[in-house]
């Protein structure tokens, strides 16, 4: 069995892929924001462990990320938490899952939750320091991220996921996709070995899509990460 974190799992999409994975029999490390979103001590019992932290701000990330290595190595990580109408909206979106991803131990697997929306998102990286992103560059970002790690770590694998626009608190009741199809593929790339592409895939439900032209090109990769080293101090290895 494997040894997974899942951020941003007091809800939604995030809880319910913890559920499922600890269903399965994994063991499942959980982040929160704090110990007031864990309401069900039922539900509680079934984790592996908790870690706490507002990734909105900078030295709350590096303290999840201290509270997550006490772990050890996780086999997969899956960057679930992220917030859609906010001031810190670059910050959860991009920069945590880009801190987490260097200051902890490399994982066996890495999963980043993007969305369709990245296809209007910006490469103008002025932005990601400037106040003025949106939603939609944030997730252009994290999945040139992703796809820039599965290009740069050889044995770890990396994918980005598009979990469709599914009726959780943030996506609202009205949403008109599979919820219980929102948290699937997470699952099976963090546990499956019959994966193709086995790392650098930008999935939904499960099957390999097109992303944004940007996410693939190694100039633009390299421009984001240097933009978010110099950001936050944190290098990527």
């Amino acid at each position: 069995m494997a040894l997974i974190l899942v951020t941003g799992a007091s809800s939604g999409l995030g809880h319910n892929t913890a559920k499922a994975l600890a269903d399965n029999g994994h063991d499942v490390v959980i982040h929160v924001r704090n110990s007031a979103r864990l309401t069900d001590t039922d539900d509680t019992a079934r984790w592996k462990g908790v870690v706490t932290g507002d990734l909105a701000k900078l030295d709350e990330i590096r303290g999840v990320a201290r509270q997550a290595s006490r772990f050890g190595r996780f086999d997969a990580v899956i960057h679930n938490a992220g917030v859609l109408h906010s001031p810190e909206v670059v910050t959860v979106n991009t920069v945590a899952p880009y801190m987490l991803t260097a200051l902890m131990d490399k994982p066996a697997r890495l999963i980043y939750l993007s969305s369709s929306m990245h296809r209007t998102g910006s490469t103008d990286l002025r932005r990601l320091t400037s106040g003025t992103a949106s939603y939609d560059d944030s997730k252009l970002w994290v999945t040139t991220f992703a796809l820039a790690v599965a290009s740069r770590w050889e044995g770890t694998s990396s994918h980005a996921v598009d979990p469709g626009w599914v009726p959780t608190r943030m996506g609202g009741a009205g949403a008109p996709d599979d919820l219980i199809a929102g948290h699937q593929t997470q699952v099976w790339l963090a546990t499956h070995h019959d994966v193709t592409p086995s790392t650098g895939g930008y999935w939904y439900h499960r099957q390999v899509q097109t992303p944004h032209p940007a996410a693939r090109d190694e100039d633009f990769q390299a421009r984001l990460i240097q933009a978010v080293e110099g950001h936050t101090g944190v290098p990527l290895e």
